[in-house]
């Protein structure tokens, strides 16, 4: 193949070597489509899961869309955003290489898929998968037997919105029917994921969790605070806490389960994001007004959260979920979605590994399940250097790769 080379940073992989496809420099969905975007963020999400691959000028491995990416099989790269002038057309992306090229040859096919991990299903424990809706059920349940690893799936409320089209802040700051109709619509979605479960398996929502950044791209007319640091601004447990129109609209979320499931409404489950410490957990169960039959558990994903993991399991968290991603930034004060920290950011530092084993071996002690979340590649390395956890989690793509290896 002749023509121009773009070097980039491979930041989510697929399953070919190569990709050919015409670029989409639009912030509209082109199905198949190379999605071409200086940033991504909340408000290119139609346009992301409807592209092949998504080439960006800015962000980390595991930023949120990003994240959302790996889920689907979706591989993202980043090149220097000067460089995303030139990608017009027809573009082939060289998966292996990490990199682009132009004009390429149309004779030029992809190379078979990579090898899958080395891990099998048996050693992921009770796996949870990490989707973003309920095609990725479908897809890790035609795994065949090994399917049945799988207990669990794990659903951002976030992402229900951006995939039905919902704009949560508006809907929460129109008045009671307006929220009314927001958990209405929340929970058919709910409804839809729940039809596709196996018998002995749940689904995991986790409550919104709506950076400002993030909240600014898909908002129309709340107000929306301009903060400095988002990441670590008002977000997860304590803007829950803050909320009684959310407290309303997941009322509604859970009456509708209920009056739509039946008994089955108690196959889904509540998780709290961005947990500091047990005060939070119990301030927020009773501010939600959380009936005792509702499960409520918790992600560790600050240090504070970590140090207080014995007291959040003795406050009543029905499991915990060890957020790793947000760990690793927290622990080396390294920007997750800034690519120019990326050789700072490390999901094996010792520090990161001694956190997780921390909590792992706290929530065992108090018998409380415990999971931690794994890039693919990180996989092998937890397996050998934690103690066992009750099941990991994997997104969707990886997740896949490790029950059909």
């Amino acid at each position: 193949m002749n023509g121009r080379r773009i070097q980039g940073s491979l930041l989510t992989g697929g399953t070919q070597a190569t990709l050919r496809a015409i670029c989409n420099r639009t912030r509209h969905p082109r199905v198949g489509s190379i999605l071409i975007a200086p940033n991504l963020e909340a408000g290119l999400y139609d346009a992301i899961v409807a592209a092949s691959a998504v080439v960006c000028g800015e962000g980390g491995q595991t930023g949120h869309m990003q994240s959302l990416c790996r889920g689907r099989g979706i591989p993202v790269l980043r090149v220097d955003e000067a460089d995303l002038a030139a990608l017009v057309g027809e573009v082939t992306l060289d998966l292996e290489n990490g990199s682009i090229l132009l004009d390429p040859d149309p004779a030029a096919g992809p190379l078979p898929a990579r090898g899958t991990a080395t891990p099998t299903a048996e050693d992921l424990g009770a796996a949870c998968a990490v989707i973003a809706d309920f095609q990725d059920i479908r897809t890790v349940n035609s795994c065949g037997p090994n399917a049945k690893c799988v207990d669990s799936f794990f659903i951002r409320e976030e992402f229900l919105c951006l995939a039905a089209g919902l704009s949560p802040l508006d809907a929460l700051d129109g008045g009671p029917d307006e929220r009314a109709r927001y958990g209405q619509a929340i929970a058919e979605r709910l409804v839809a994921f729940v039809e596709e479960l196996l018998p002995d398996q749940r689904l995991i929502l986790r409550l919104l969790d709506l950076r400002s950044d993030h909240a600014a791209s898909v908002t129309e007319q709340a107000p929306v605070a301009v903060e400095p640091n988002p990441e670590l601004g008002l977000h997860g447990a304590r803007w829950l806490l803050g909320s009684t129109p959310y407290r309303d609209a997941l009322h509604s979320v859970l009456d509708t389960l209920r009056t739509r499931l039946g008994d089955q409404a108690a196959r889904i489950h509540l998780s709290v994001p961005f947990l500091n410490d047990a005060d939070e957990y119990a301030q927020l169960r009773a501010h939600l007004e959380l009936p005792p039959t509702v499960p409520l558990s918790a992600f560790i994903e600050t240090p504070a959260a970590v140090h207080a993991t014995p007291q959040i399991c003795a406050a009543g968290a029905s499991e915990l979920f060890v957020g790793v991603k947000d760990l690793v930034q927290f622990y080396l004060a390294a920007d997750r979605g800034n690519h120019l920290v990326a050789d700072s950011y490390q999901t094996r530092h010792p520090a990161v590994l001694d956190g997780v084993r921390r909590v792992v071996e706290a929530a065992r002690a108090a018998g409380t399940p415990v999971r931690v979340f794994s890039l693919g590649a990180d996989l092998t390395h937890y397996l050998a250097q934690l103690a066992t956890p009750d099941g990991y989690m994997m997104c969707t793509a990886e997740l896949v790769q490790v029950l059909r290896a």
